[in-house]
């Protein structure tokens, strides 16, 4: 498994829309549109290759100097289970550390509060609903 920087308009890039489409959006009977993939450009894009295709891939939304939301968090369906997700994560926040973020939220869905949780975040506030799924907003010191 290799962690990769995604460059935008990037061949990879096109591999994480796609891999967000499938995972995130098509199960809600959702799809991207031109304007919200034109809203993400700015965003910081990470991801893990294996065996030359993308298998897991998130954004990260700086929100302050110190203070980064993760975003987006796709991992291949065949490919849960193995530590993939997990992996990602870890060097997500080191990279983040290195260029000087302190605190990362994000949203995650219901049925990921576990895993976040084992990875060292917690919950913050009660339940809420985002794209018609029940959500928990979360964060984790780091660095």
């Amino acid at each position: 498994m290799q962690f990769v920087a995604i460059p935008w308009q990037s061949d990879l890039y096109q591999q994480e829309i796609t891999l967000r489409d499938e995972v995130l959006r098509k199960p809600l009977g959702l799809a991207f549109t031109t304007e919200q993939l034109v809203q993400e450009k700015n965003e910081l894009r990470f991801g893990v290759v294996h065996g030359g295709r993308l298998i897991a891939c998130l954004l990260i939304t700086p929100l302050s100097p110190s203070l980064a939301k993760l975003r987006q968090m796709a991992v291949e369906s065949s490919q849960r289970g193995n530590g993939v997700g997990a992996f990602l994560i870890e060097k997500v926040e080191s990279a983040l550390v290195e260029l000087g973020f302190d605190r990362i939220e994000l949203n995650a869905r219901d049925v990921a509060v576990g895993f976040y949780e084992k990875l060292g975040y917690e919950k913050e506030g009660e339940e809420f609903i985002e794209v018609n799924i029940p959500h928990y907003k979360m964060s984790k010191p780091i660095g």
